[in-house]
């Protein structure tokens, strides 16, 4: 677009373009069908140079890429019996890289770093595609354990899923220096895993191996994987190990078949998806009572159904503390499960204990992105807020590719800590939830921009409403849009500079 805009008047091209998801039917030498149709009709709403893109297809493009998306709403267009839903697409004029730059200099920044890319499913059935994530998955969260390694986070390792990849630009990419690439093949009750780590700078292999096991020792393959690369490069750093990886507390390969289904649909973060995933937490723990990691999945499903208010469950808060409490007694060590317990004590008003618990996670010294971005909203809500944010761009820096999740709760620590304009240019750079929407528009409203105050709470108050009717939860007044929010909030303050801000926005009691 760049290269376009330099061109003399009189042959700089000037195009209009529709995307569109649907059929497609090419007979004739000719292509049509209602995808192609219905690009053609957004073609034509689209602003001279402009492009206009069908909601459907909307949903589909990453976040993470440098546009902006404004909501056109529904339009009545030729040929088709429904309304359709359509976005302007503009060049973001603030890009994620400006929140990138605004982190200091970490303590992981002199770490050898390493990426594993998710091992290839060779089983020919992609129902088993979540057993090779989740050893990929499992491998990454093994490693993240060594102090002496920073290990690019999962969100950012699955970007290059499926795709064929160019290790040096990989590496570029996601700035490491290793990268570990390999194949699952699961037959019957065996499974075969291959593992390569390579010198992204060289491109050299400088380590391979195939594990033959039957499935029960799939867990034991794990181990020699982890300690196998960790090893090795310690070795090129001329360092030693100086500890073993802290192993899962299950020997039951169903029971860690089912965590890893109920962690697909965990992630998925919607009510829905939510209850199928505490029940496979459930079976998983059936299965092995004592099995850490499923009790900490159940609890956090506990506390985002608590916290979101979707109230899918009973005693929701309760039982999120007794699980993470039980994840604790089998594994003190784990980091995501303290976070959990600490949010299941702010719930309860408990903030010196969650502080606690929250001061216990950094003293692990996790080289994860994802749990240092979850520290840093943990933190946030207990009022620590310079913590809070620094945690949040450090995981930003650290996880090139990082999800949404992570501006979401950085734009909100801006909120609270004042930084209005920050608070907006870090929200209107992704595809904000229904509370992004909330502190958005009471961040507008704070400096003087109403118009775009009003603009994003409406599109808060469409969004809980949403949220909360999947939910079969009432949304009629003021009172159930905001929910059990206020229990992040640590003082009544802190709460009424939010609330405040809503009501700026033109929020009603």
């Amino acid at each position: 677009m760049a290269h376009v805009q330099e061109l003399p008047d009189q042959i700089r091209p000037v195009l209009r373009i529709g995307v569109a998801m649907g059929e497609v039917v090419v007979a004739d030498d000719t292509v049509t069908g209602e995808g192609v149709v219905l690009a053609q009709r957004l073609e034509q709403l689209a602003e001279s140079g402009g492009i206009c893109i069908q909601g459907a297809a909307y949903e589909t493009v990453p976040k993470r890429l440098p546009f902006e998306f404004e909501n056109l709403g529904e339009r009545e267009l030729k040929g088709f019996d429904e309304p359709v839903r359509v976005y302007a697409v503009k060049q973001r004029s603030q890009p994620k890289a400006q929140t990138q730059q605004k982190v200091t200099t970490s303590d992981y920044a002199d770490k050898p770093s390493i990426a594993v890319l998710p091992l290839n499913n060779m089983s020919g059935d992609p129902e088993q595609e979540y057993f090779s994530d989740g050893i990929t998955e499992d491998i990454i969260t093994e490693l993240s354990r060594f102090s002496i390694l920073y290990v690019v986070a999962r969100h950012s390792s699955f970007a290059f899923k499926d795709e064929k990849v160019d290790i040096k630009e990989v590496a570029e990419k996601l700035g490491v220096q290793y990268v570990v690439e390999g194949s699952v093949r699961r037959v019957g009750n065996r499974a075969r895993i291959t593992a390569q780590l390579i010198d992204a700078e060289t491109g050299k292999h400088i380590w391979g191996e195939r594990y033959d096991r039957e499935l029960d020792d799939i867990f034991a393959v794990q181990d020699e994987v982890t300690r196998a690369i960790v090893a090795t490069i310690a070795a090129q750093l001329g360092k030693t190990v100086s500890a073993n990886a802290a192993r899962k507390t299950t020997t039951s390969i169903k029971s860690y078949e089912y965590l890893l289904q109920a962690n697909r649909h965990y992630y998925h973060f919607n009510p829905d998806d939510n209850i199928v995933a505490a029940g496979l937490y459930q079976k998983a723990i059936e299965r092995d009572p004592q099995f850490s990691r499923a009790y900490a999945g159940l609890a956090n499903t506990y506390t985002t159904d608590y916290f979101l208010g979707w109230l899918r469950t009973k005693n929701a808060l309760q039982n999120g503390l007794e699980n993470a409490r039980k994840a604790l007694e089998f594994d003190s060590n784990d980091a995501l499960a303290r976070i959990i317990l600490a949010w299941a004590l702010i719930g309860y008003g408990q903030w010196e204990e969650a502080e606690i618990e929250l001061d216990r996670v950094l003293a692990l010294k996790p080289g994860d992105a994802d749990i240092l971005a979850e520290a840093g909203n943990g933190f946030k809500a207990v009022g620590r807020l310079e913590v809070g944010i620094a945690l949040l761009e450090e995981a930003i820096r650290l996880n090139p590719l990082f999800p949404d999740s992570y501006q979401r709760w950085l734009g909100q620590a801006y909120y609270r800590a004042g930084r209005y304009q920050e608070a907006i240019n870090t929200l209107r750079a992704i595809r904000v939830d229904g509370w992004g929407y909330g502190v958005l528009a009471a961040s507008f409203a704070r400096v003087d921009e109403l118009a775009h105050a009003r603009d994003a709470l409406n599109k808060f108050i469409a969004q809980r409403q949403k949220e909360l009717k999947s939910s079969g939860v009432s949304a009629n007044t003021s009172s159930d849009l905001l929910g059990n929010y206020k229990d992040n909030f640590r003082t009544e303050a802190d709460w009424r500079h939010l609330l405040d801000g809503l009501h700026m926005a033109g929020l009603t009691e």
